[in-house]
């Protein structure tokens, strides 16, 4: 993508309003979510639902995805539980500036009190005084594949969660549910490892040079043409770091004069790098194309500011599966948006690829759309392959572009030689040119679970965030108590969980995120809802107010409905 290529954009085009088929409630959100109206069978309780654009002729089969309200007592509570650990926090923080607490945190000496703080007190606050209560649910160390089970090694605190010992005691079998193994290839047998290791005696492990220097191999160049075969683009380029591959990339993109426009729930990873691009930030509502569409007409009514000069470029930064809501990108509506208004789409499919689609080549094959439509197409290796690293994609002059002004191409070190492989190996397997199914059968074998989980989930009574075939699971838990011991009773029953809460999420919308894999079978799923259902009732986590369907109904039942 050359300068002038990349300026043959957008601007002077004529605005075009669109209409909404829902009518917005006061909060701005949409009640119904399903863009194909069914019959109401049952009252639901008004959900959290963004209030967006529908257009079901975009769309070709129904896209549905719920948000639940969080219940006002439930909120309250929430609330009053942030605010008594804040009091006390300030209370320990008076004990312990007067020494009759031991102080745990780093600070400054006295003979630095002159110089720039490296310690700003305020700022961890937080971390002092409710992040290390339930610090032991994170950071346990794991012994073993990530796989469908896995082993820990048990760790105790004799100093309220400040520092950790080994026991040396090992948790066995303890069933994951909180890697992101999607298609279940992180493993330590089967084709894709005896490749991995074959190619390790070949190349050994390390390339100790970037790829424009000494570290380019004949493994990264196959690498990049089996990616562009699989997304349906014309080039691609790899990375060594799926993180990086944002951070380094979009500033190579964008700049001065340029306007990106980025969901509100974007990865940490694409904020850093719009920041680090120098370019005007513009933030729309997570999955609003409302939203979205009143920025890109003002981006073009306004222009840039004080100049009012045409934007160089605009760019909509969106991801496939958001990882914390288990949402998935309304994709159709942001393509016809984009085309409308001749913006650029910017697509990280770290979630979706191989996850999502018929064929496992994400978001963009969900919706069956034409991976023409998406400027860049981003992804990471690190989920549903196994291995680590990330891609972009798209046309030849895009790729040529970056492969001379991304930092991450010209400063980084090469992608280890049997990560390389596993990627091969793994995406050769999704696409069947293995010579077996196996692809094929864990794709649907994902499927299956995930819809098998999510309903065994809220039939149960929890609330559960986002799109029905998101393997991504949130499970709101709410009270920042009960973060620590949702995490610790699972870990009791032999369940790996992750509980995420603030300020990685909303204050009062503090959660459990399970992950759903191909390698877990209907038996691990069982043994997960049940310990969930009991830990569930024990910390009276079912806050759903949803009138469930009857029990003669099914599952099938109520899919029929969806289809009619």
């Amino acid at each position: 993508m050359t300068e002038s290529s990349a300026n043959k954009l957008l601007n002077g085009d004529a605005c075009h309003r669109t209409s909404n088929a829902k009518k917005s409630s006061k909060n701005g959100f949409v009640k119904n979510h399903c863009l194909f109206q069914q019959p109401q069978k049952y009252r639901r309780p008004r959900e959290r639902n963004q209030n967006v654009t529908h257009n079901s002729s975009l769309y070709k089969k129904p896209f549905e995805e719920s948000f639940e309200e969080t219940p006002l007592l439930v909120a309250v509570l929430t609330y009053m539980g942030y605010g008594i650990l804040t009091i006390f926090g300030y209370l320990r923080d008076f004990l312990r500036h007067w020494s009759i607490e031991k102080c745990q945190v780093a600070r400054e000496k006295e003979e630095q009190k002159d110089f720039v703080p490296l310690y700003q007190d305020f700022e961890n606050f937080y971390t002092r005084n409710l992040y290390m209560r339930i610090r032991d649910n994170w950071n346990r160390p794991i012994c073993s594949v990530p796989g469908a089970k896995m082993d820990l090694v048990e760790s105790v605190s004799h100093d309220f969660n400040w520092t950790f010992e080994h026991t040396g005691r090992v948790v066995k079998d303890v069933i994951n549910m909180g890697s992101y193994n999607y298609l279940g290839f992180a493993e330590n047998n089967g084709a894709c490892a005896d490749a991995a290791i074959e190619a390790t005696e070949k190349y050994g492990v390390g390339v100790a040079s970037s790829r424009c220097e000494m570290g380019n191999l004949d493994i990264h160049e196959e690498l990049e043409r089996l990616v562009a075969r699989f997304l349906g683009v014309e080039s691609s380029m790899a990375f060594g770091m799926g993180f990086a591959t944002n951070s380094m990339n979009i500033p190579a993109l964008t700049g001065k004069g340029c306007l990106i426009l980025s969901d509100e729930l974007n990865h940490a990873s694409l904020v850093l790098g719009a920041r680090l691009a120098g370019s005007t930030i513009r933030v729309f509502k997570h999955n609003n194309m409302q939203s979205l569409e009143k920025l890109l007409r003002d981006a073009i009514a306004h222009g840039q500011p004080r100049t009012h000069r045409p934007w160089k470029k605009i760019l909509i930064v969106v991801e496939g599966i958001y990882s914390m809501e288990g949402s998935i990108v309304r994709l159709p509506e942001v393509v016809a948006l984009k085309k409308r208004y001749k913006a650029y789409l910017y697509l990280d499919e770290a979630h979706s690829i191989g996850a999502l689609g018929p064929n496992g080549r994400g978001v963009v094959d969900y919706f069956g759309l034409d991976p023409k439509d998406v400027d860049i197409m981003m992804g990471t290796f690190t989920k549903s392959f196994g291995a680590a690293g990330g891609y972009i994609g798209g046309k030849k002059e895009l790729i040529d572009y970056l492969r001379c002004h991304s930092h991450s191409a010209l400063y980084a070190i090469s992608m280890s030689p049997p990560v390389a492989q596993q990627i091969i190996s793994s995406m050769k397997s999704i696409m069947g040119e293995d010579g077996t199914t196996l692809g094929a059968d864990r794709l649907r074998q994902l499927s299956e679970n995930t819809t098998y989980f999510r309903r065994k989930l809220r039939e149960m009574g929890f609330i559960i965030y986002g799109n029905d075939d998101s393997p991504v699971v949130p499970m709101m838990l709410y009270m920042p108590a009960k973060i620590g011991a949702f995490g610790r009773e699972m870990l009791k029953r032999n369940i790996g969980t992750v509980v995420v809460g603030f300020p990685a999420t909303p204050i009062i919308e503090s959660r459990a995120r399970f992950c759903v894999s191909a390698a877990h079978t209907r038996e691990m799923l069982d043994t997960a809802l049940e310990a969930t259902d009991e830990v569930g009732d024990l910390l009276q986590l079912k806050y759903s107010r949803r009138e469930q369907p009857l029990p003669s109904l099914g599952w099938m039942a109520e899919e029929s409905l969806l289809q009619d």
